[in-house]
């Protein structure tokens, strides 16, 4: 295995300025405008035309129909997505799976600077919905698909893409758990690269660190519900629902999860330590020795992005009550979502919410998650080694830092499913997330661009290895 590795990082390192490898970049702006200016949102939007103007300029570049596959199903004709298959040489080494999904976020005009569906470059940022979530990572390996299929170029391994949609929604189609379920050697991989990792930019625009993803946190929902008879409200009672649900929902506010760490969690603290320095820097060293510390935590807590990243964490989001405004509240409701960090589970975390609420007169009922929890890969360096050694010959000096994600992507179905799940380095974020899921989304224009460049090279060399 030594030998296999050295020979990947070797031929990273023999690579020439991989940053100025500008190489069809106006073919690039035009998928990568067409795809963010296709509204792919649940509501209104239409996956499967996006999917299928993908694959329309895949087969311009030379894929035969055979190696496209357009899927959806009937009862939801506008959520589908698109596999294609690139073949390689080997009959015996397994695929790599490259997983983007290309559904997006809702998003107002009304509520936005600009229209949100309309790529607009502007001051160094390109701006719409989707510009960074998902659909520069999904235009980047489409792209990089019609570069080698026009270069005729070849590889040991088969490389598959995965375009899918429902990743935004949750009880929606997802693409991604219907190939996983239905289609499950149409994607078949040793392992895929998704969305989830990146990395983050200092506030003037440099790279503070890169991320790889290798593992997610579970998300999850609960319900929170009081009723009574309810009656008049000019006759006020002590046991309001209303009242009984609000302090049950302070105390999930004033809550800590306690500190979680794993290998992962533990060298991302680590790694990043001497990034952030300082007295956040030292936190971080102190609960690698001591997770409970108080100072540390209190400390650490003041980052949402590393308070989330340490724990479980369960927020307020939804809040229903009441029948009529001269009337006692019958039913009061609160949702909680939940992250739960990597090997804790629904059950438990419901446990906790019970004891600390401890109010007989409060249902506490899960929801479900979104999906499998779910499961971290590997940190094989057969497949890490590469990305360091190009994330360094890229950016050099940048700290390499392996991240459990605080969010959810799609990679809980891959690997449900016996499909380790990578979410790559590559594209980098402001410090602020760039109005992701938010308003006014964004990402910058050198960071698409740098993302292209480091994705195509650590794909090519993936596809090469042993």
């Amino acid at each position: 295995m030594r030998a296999i590795l050295a020979a990947g990082i070797a031929a990273i390192l023999a690579i020439p300025a991989l940053a100025q490898d500008r190489a069809g970049e106006p073919a690039f702006r035009a998928l990568y405008k067409e795809l963010v200016e296709t509204n792919t949102t649940l509501s209104a939007g239409d996956c499967t035309k996006a999917a299928t103007q993908v694959a329309a300029r895949l087969k311009a570049a030379g894929f035969a129909d055979s190696d496209l596959t357009i899927f959806s199903v009937p009862e939801k004709p506008k959520e589908g997505g698109l596999v294609a298959i690139f073949p390689g040489t080997s009959k015996t080494l397994k695929p790599i799976l490259l997983l983007a999904h290309i559904d997006v976020v809702e998003a107002k005009r009304e509520d936005w600077t600009r229209d949100p569906f309309t790529l607009i470059e502007e001051g160094g940022y390109f701006y719409a919905r989707g510009v960074a979530d998902d659909k520069a990572m999904a235009a980047i390996f489409a792209d990089s698909l019609i570069r080698w299929k026009s270069a005729k170029s070849r590889f040991k391994r088969t490389l598959k893409l995965a375009l899918t949609c429902g990743e935004e929604t949750n009880n929606a189609f997802n693409g991604a758990e219907w190939l996983s379920t239905n289609r499950r050697q149409l994607i078949d991989a040793q392992y895929a690269l998704n969305e989830g990792g990146g990395g983050r930019l200092k506030a003037d625009g440099t790279p503070l660190l890169l991320a790889l993803q290798v593992g997610e946190k579970a998300s999850t929902n609960y319900t929170l519900e009081v009723t009574n008879p309810g009656g008049h409200s000019s006759m006020p009672r002590a046991d309001n629902a209303i009242y009984t649900l609000a302090r049950a929902v302070e105390k999930v506010e004033a809550f800590h999860f306690p500190t979680s760490l794993n290998d992962t969690t533990r060298a991302q603290m680590a790694r990043l330590a001497p990034v952030i320095g300082g007295p956040a820097g030292d936190a971080m060293r102190t609960i690698l020795a001591t997770p409970d510390d108080p100072a540390a935590n209190a400390l650490l807590r003041r980052d949402p992005l590393i308070n989330s990243t340490l724990r479980t964490t369960c927020v307020a989001t939804l809040l229903n009550a009441g029948h009529a405004e001269n009337a006692l509240p019958q039913r009061a409701r609160a949702n909680i979502n939940c992250r739960i960090f990597p090997g804790q589970t629904i059950e438990q975390t419901q446990a906790t919410l019970a004891k600390l609420i401890d109010d007989p007169l409060v249902t506490i009922t899960p929801r479900g998650a979104r999906g499998p929890i779910a499961q971290p890969p590997a940190l094989d360096p057969r497949i890490v080694g590469p990305m360091e050694a190009l994330a360094q010959k890229m950016f050099p000096g940048v700290a390499f830092v392996p991240i459990v994600s605080t969010g959810a992507t799609d990679a809980i179905f891959l690997a449900a499913a016996g499909i380790p799940t990578y979410g790559v380095p590559g594209i980098l974020f402001d410090q602020d997330g760039g109005g992701v899921h938010g308003l006014n989304e964004r990402i910058r224009v050198k960071s698409v661009l740098d993302g292209r460049d480091y994705l195509h090279t650590l794909v090519a060399t993936l596809a090469d290895s042993q």
